[in-house]
């Protein structure tokens, strides 16, 4: 990679995993891209941060128009037929409703006529398809589904009442609550097992076992642990990084 300057897909509208840097708009910072600068400054290999829409950065990893995407992303067997993943966390859903919880959403079986919104193109979006089928096997009402291209534009649709719910990564989540307490609240958590990634397009196994091993020093020497408890994420979640292939 010497000579390389590795160009990493955020959407930046992630926080507490991307976000725009308030005192300079043109920085990202958040747990991912603080993750990626600290794993490369290890490997010693320059970045540059590429932004766009969630949906869209994963065709973006996968056509190699960037070299990765580190950005709140789940790996799926599917998504690894043309990405390899390097696993460093274990994650979890969070379904965000109105203040009250007026429609009483305690469990997924809850969502049965209900209005929902997740991001295009992510596990959660799979996790309300399997609600509307069960709801529809067993002759109950559809979940509607609404699709946005961010995790604000899907709170803003429960904010203003047409959506129901919001299905978001649970750290994501909680950081929507905390800055709407007024408006929003946790219905219930889905914990599935699923591991957060960083996703490499196939074919450069060199960059997959630099993130590894870069990411395996900084939680050695305490650096991860420290972007975690800046961030105020769960730093238990963290997993040993693990290569995952096809």
């Amino acid at each position: 990679m010497a000579g390389k300057t590795i160009k990493i897909g955020q959407d930046g509208e992630s926080v507490p995993f991307s976000q725009r840097d308030p005192k300079d708009l043109t920085k990202l910072i958040g747990l991912d891209a603080d993750l990626a600068r600290a794993t490369f400054a290890c490997v010693g290999v320059p970045i540059d941060f590429t932004i766009g829409t969630w949906s869209g950065l994963i065709p973006a990893a996968m056509s190699g128009q960037v070299d990765i995407m580190w950005d709140t992303l789940l790996y799926t067997a599917e998504r690894a037929k043309k990405l390899d993943f390097v696993v460093y966390m274990n994650a979890a859903t969070g379904m965000l409703v109105a203040k009250g919880n007026p429609k009483n959403a305690h469990t997924l079986d809850d969502l049965c006529g209900l209005t929902a919104t997740t991001q295009l193109g992510t596990t959660q979006e799979a996790m309300l398809r399997e609600a509307n089928a069960k709801c529809t096997a067993a002759g109950k009402s559809a979940v509607t589904i609404i699709l946005s291209q961010d995790m604000p534009s899907s709170l803003r649709l429960v904010q203003s009442g047409r959506a129901d719910l919001a299905a978001v990564n649970k750290f994501v989540g909680d950081s929507m609550i905390a800055s709407s307490p007024d408006k929003v609240q946790s219905a219930f958590d889905v914990v599935t097992g699923a591991k957060i990634s960083v996703g490499i397009a196939k074919g450069n196994p060199d960059l997959v076992k630099a993130i590894k091993d870069g990411l395996a020093t900084i939680r050695a020497n305490g650096t991860e642990k420290a972007i975690y408890e800046k961030y105020q994420v769960d730093y238990s979640l963290t997993t040993d990084p693990t290569v995952l292939t096809e």
